[in-house]
């Protein structure tokens, strides 16, 4: 009955606190504030008139879910530090890899062709039946024509789609980035495509050792270029800086010496670059790679 007769005379003054607070000329956004905060207390008090809690069973409750959020909190706290470690631990990266995927020449059909038969060498290694005339078909297009106005380079954008002649160097041409490349993947591959374009090359390193070969963007030398190998273009969706070098092959190995690719310009299966010289010249081109995830 006591704990009944507080909780009423809590409620009334809150009540009363609240009235002088509106009444009185003060801060608006206090006032506001402190209303909202004695309107809360007054519904909980009422909330425990109505359940007849005792006035110390209350402050037990209370007691007990503070001590149940902290708990929480902690918990919580630590499946988030283990989540975030799980994600940054990875498999013992072999010493050696070689794999067997197939070797595709580019030419003659496609001089220009080394990106989409690249892919194909690595759609065909996971089961797709797709050849590097599909792809070449299939690919995104950026048809900017290729014009110089006042000492300017204007002509298409690689991470839009291929640019220029694929099918004849009679014609203007170039080629075509990782982003249209991954997506058309996509489209042909059951199994799901990543592009790890961005990454450092332990990552590369880490799915070959895993059995799987990665598509990349390098250059014809397998080694880093000098600035003088690179032009400006001005194209529909931005400045970019290129080289008639680039170059796509399909990595397949590696050793402590070498890096191992499938090259389609040559045909050569198996083809072998210093590996601090072949790495060089991919983060040069942007660190493009593309390759699936078992």
């Amino acid at each position: 009955m006591m704990d009944t007769l507080l909780l009423m005379i809590s409620g009334l003054f809150t009540l009363l606190l609240a009235y002088l607070l509106i009444r009185n000329k003060i801060n608006t956004t206090f006032k506001k504030m402190a209303f909202t905060y004695n309107l809360l207390f007054f519904c909980l008090f009422s909330f425990l008139l109505v359940d007849h809690i005792p006035y110390d069973t209350l402050i037990d409750r209370l007691q007990s879910l503070v001590h149940k959020y902290q708990n929480m909190e902690h918990v919580h706290a630590i499946e988030t530090m283990v989540s975030h470690e799980n994600t940054t631990v990875t498999a013992p990266i072999k010493d050696s890899v070689l794999l067997d995927a197939p070797i595709i020449s580019q030419y003659p059909e496609l001089p220009r062709g080394c990106e989409v038969t690249s892919l194909a060498m690595l759609l065909q290694y996971t089961g797709v039946n797709v050849d590097k005339m599909t792809l070449a078909k299939e690919i995104k297009k950026d048809p900017t024509p290729y014009k110089v106005r006042n000492k300017v380079i204007y002509f298409g954008n690689p991470n839009t789609g291929f640019v220029g002649d694929m099918y004849t160097k009679k014609n203007k041409g170039f080629g075509v980035y990782h982003g249209p490349v991954a997506e058309l993947a996509t489209q042909f591959s059951p199994i799901p495509i990543i592009d790890i374009t961005g990454t450092s090359f332990d990552n590369v390193l880490q799915y070959l050792s895993n059995g799987n070969p990665v598509w990349v963007i390098t250059n014809v030398k397998y080694k880093q270029l000098p600035d003088s190998y690179f032009e400006t273009w001005k194209t529909p969706t931005g400045i970019i800086k290129i080289t008639y070098q680039e170059h796509s092959v399909l990595v397949t190995g590696y050793d402590d010496e070498y890096i191992y690719f499938n090259d389609p310009l040559t045909g050569t299966k198996n083809k072998k670059a210093p590996r601090k010289q072949f790495i060089e010249s991919w983060i040069q081109m942007g660190r493009q790679a593309i390759t699936y995830v078992n």
